[in-house]
């Protein structure tokens, strides 16, 4: 085996745990962890206890895990001044419409969740963890952020639907979105064009709504045009 390999191995496996733990919707046995590492479980408990260490894990009262709160302090320092500057306007857009407003941002392949905000007085709203990823090419803030890459940027294998759902987003200013993520959520977005920084979008999930996708999207681009006068200006 070359040398280094077990270091990286042990590192790529210690992120692997958190992106599990991210994406989880609740806390997680170790054996769940090792099961999704495939690995034995006491490899993944040598790696929880490291993780635990640095406060990037935490337990709860049945010794399940949850990211800890180190976790929040190193999200926070991730693109900090659009975070500053978002998290205004995902608030007032949160608590307008009765919907949970977030904040999407290309990341590999991938749109990541960096900011959301849940609205204050709603009955119900739909969660959107900061943390939590899916493909860019579902959803409407990957449909958003695809209107800012050229065809050649995007992941392979893209099918002639996405296409054209990403060419009429691009056409009209917003992307739009029904139980592509979640079952029975909806979702509008428009794209945040930031220069230096990666493709991004802002975006509402919902349930259902008196609202059409079109006013959603028009009060989302205010708040997309305030945050890159904010940064840009």
């Amino acid at each position: 085996m070359p040398e280094g390999t077990p270091a990286s191995q042990t590192l790529s496996r210690g992120i692997r745990i958190l992106e599990v733990l991210a994406d989880a919707r609740t806390p997680l046995t170790i054996d769940e962890i090792a099961a999704r590492l495939d690995v034995h479980r006491s490899i993944a408990y040598r790696l929880l206890r490291t993780l635990e260490d640095h406060r990037l894990i935490g337990r709860d009262a049945s010794g399940s895990v949850t990211l800890g709160p180190r976790m929040a302090a190193l999200a926070a320092g991730v693109a900090h001044d659009l975070q500053a500057e978002a998290l205004p306007e995902l608030t007032a857009i949160a608590n307008e419409l009765g919907m949970t407003c977030f904040l999407g941002v290309l990341d590999g392949d991938d749109c990541i969740t960096l900011a959301s905000i849940e609205p204050r007085h709603a009955i119900a709203s739909v969660a959107q963890r900061p943390g939590a990823r899916h493909s860019v090419t579902v959803g409407a803030p990957g449909k958003a952020i695809l209107t800012q890459l050229a065809a050649s940027e995007w992941p392979d294998h893209t099918s002639a639907a996405l296409r054209a759902d990403v060419d009429e987003a691009r056409t009209r200013g917003y992307a739009t979105s029904h139980d592509e993520v979640i079952p029975t959520v909806q979702s509008v977005a428009v794209p945040l064009a930031l220069r230096g920084q990666r493709p991004a979008a802002i975006a509402v999930v919902h349930v259902a709504t008196d609202l059409d996708d079109a006013e959603i999207a028009d009060r989302l681009r205010l708040s997309a045009s305030a945050i890159r006068d904010a940064l840009e200006g």
